[in-house]
């Protein structure tokens, strides 16, 4: 259970293991396991089995590249691959599972627990000591804590295993450093049409796919290139889909009407666990504050399609209430709050029109980062020691012994004064000139604006 601004609960640990049982490195389970059952998706079944087979990702796969090396058993190294879904993180890993002799085990990071994982390092120490290496591959490393990351370091940093590791999000914010620096990042790139297109052509023609009992219209095979915008598995599943569409119509051609049929929308690029996430979240709020409506309902429009938790899209809405609008228009903070509350209050799919209201109301209002920057001058005083002593006068009276310190003498009731306002010091000496909040002329600050410069008059700092 979660409430509107946490985090969800962890999942109960548990390790989805797959090991190698032979000294061609074949796995007893896991997503890498038993790819030639013919009931296993075609997606499944057409994995490369050695790297030349890999479709794409050229700039990693010339001569004597890093995973030319690593795929061959010639290198030790651990490495980091970061790409958006469907691009081949896993499609290496198991090519390496395939084509080395070291015993390989698949660790999920959605799963596996601190327990899990020391126990498959424990086993490693041992089988490195009986002289065989062991590679390590864990999918979706973004999803490990910091904890089970640290307990990965020293492994890698003593090359105890050869560590595999696949993330759809940026690893400079989701893996610690320490654990990163050991390890060489690769960068995987989207798909093309041309690389999706040979996929689709080699699940045709290929004995381990459809075996050629398909054929398939230009139109078709464009529109499955289309839908599968750059994911390698999600192009072999439309594939798959189809075949079965027309395989039910007793026909032997896939047309465009049965890719249609068989497709019920468009596979949106965005990845709700990945860097599309923070991608699509990124122009969402700029939108917002580029006061760009129709912008910031597309962007709303694609996370909610794409499965986005709407209390995430709300937190960040009230986020920008503050930092981006403050008050320029202070109702909006009120409204995206409550829009907050009302998303957990009602869910989905209704809480989609509670979202929008708040993201127009936001987008359209007038723009301020007065509040942000204020605050921001304000800290960055405090951080650099520029922190003073409170005035006697304002220092707390009502302790024995108070008065004789001189606290709280001199203190102007401000009530007992015109306008509420007393004119004394209210901030430490070295600070007595300080102007940290700077409203603009937008909105409803314009008003402020004008009260500001008449407090601060009758403060004497004007």
């Amino acid at each position: 259970m979660t409430d509107l601004f946490g985090n969800p609960d962890d999942p109960a640990p548990e390790t989805v293991l797959a090991q190698g049982s032979g000294a061609a490195g074949h796995l007893d389970g896991g997503s890498l396991g038993g790819a030639g059952h013919h009931q296993l998706p075609l997606a499944v079944r057409l994995r490369p089995r050695t790297i030349d087979e890999i479709v794409g990702q050229q700039h990693l796969l010339g001569p004597g590249s890093p995973l030319r090396r690593l795929a061959s058993g010639q290198a030790a190294m651990s490495v980091f691959l970061w790409g958006p879904p469907g691009v081949g993180k896993t499609t290496i890993a198991s090519v390496v599972s395939h084509t080395t002799q070291r015993r390989f085990v698949e660790v999920s990071a959605v799963t596996a627990g601190v327990k899990e994982v020391r126990q498959e390092l424990d086993i490693a120490r041992r089988e490195l000591a009986n002289g065989r290496a062991t590679v390590l591959f864990v999918d979706e490393v973004h999803r490990f804590s910091k904890a089970q990351q640290d307990v990965l370091l020293p492994a890698v940093e003593n090359r105890l295993v050869t560590l595999i590791a696949a993330t759809t999000e940026n690893p400079s914010f989701s893996v610690i450093s320490p654990l990163l620096s050991r390890s060489l990042l690769l960068t995987l790139r989207p798909l093309t049409d041309d690389d999706i297109g040979a996929l689709v052509d080699r699940g045709l023609s290929d004995e381990r796919g459809l075996g050629g009992r398909f054929e398939i219209e230009d139109e078709a095979r464009s529109t499955i290139i289309r839908l599968a915008g750059g994911d390698a598995r999600r192009s072999l599943t439309y594939l798959e889909e189809a075949a079965a569409g027309a395989e039910a119509m007793d026909s032997q051609t896939i047309t465009a009407e049965i890719v249609e049929k068989s497709v019920d929308r468009a596979a949106l690029r965005y990845d709700k666990d990945g860097d599309q996430h923070y991608d699509v979240i990124s122009a969402f709020i700029k939108s917002v504050r580029g006061s760009d409506v129709d912008a910031s309902l597309h962007y709303l429009a694609r996370m909610l399609e794409a499965g986005e938790d709407p209390r995430f899209i709300a937190r960040r809405l009230v986020i920008s209430a503050s930092e981006d609008i403050g008050m320029a228009a202070p109702s909006v903070l009120q409204t995206c709050v409550a829009a907050a509350q009302a998303v957990q209050l009602i869910g989905m799919p209704e809480a989609q029109l509670t979202l929008a209201h708040a993201t127009i109301a936001a987008a359209t209002a007038p723009k301020s980062n007065a509040v942000t920057t204020a605050i921001a001058a304000a800290r960055a005083d405090i951080a650099a020691g520029r922190a003073g002593l409170v005035p006697p006068h304002l220092r707390d009276a009502h302790y024995s012994g108070a008065q004789q310190l001189g606290h709280g003498q001199g203190y102007k009731y401000a009530h007992d004064h015109p306008h509420a306002v007393a004119r004394q010091q209210y901030l430490p000496d070295e600070l007595a000139e300080a102007r940290y909040y700077q409203p603009t002329e937008h909105g409803n600050e314009a008003q402020i604006a004008d009260r500001v410069r008449t407090l601060r008059g009758l403060l004497g700092r004007d």
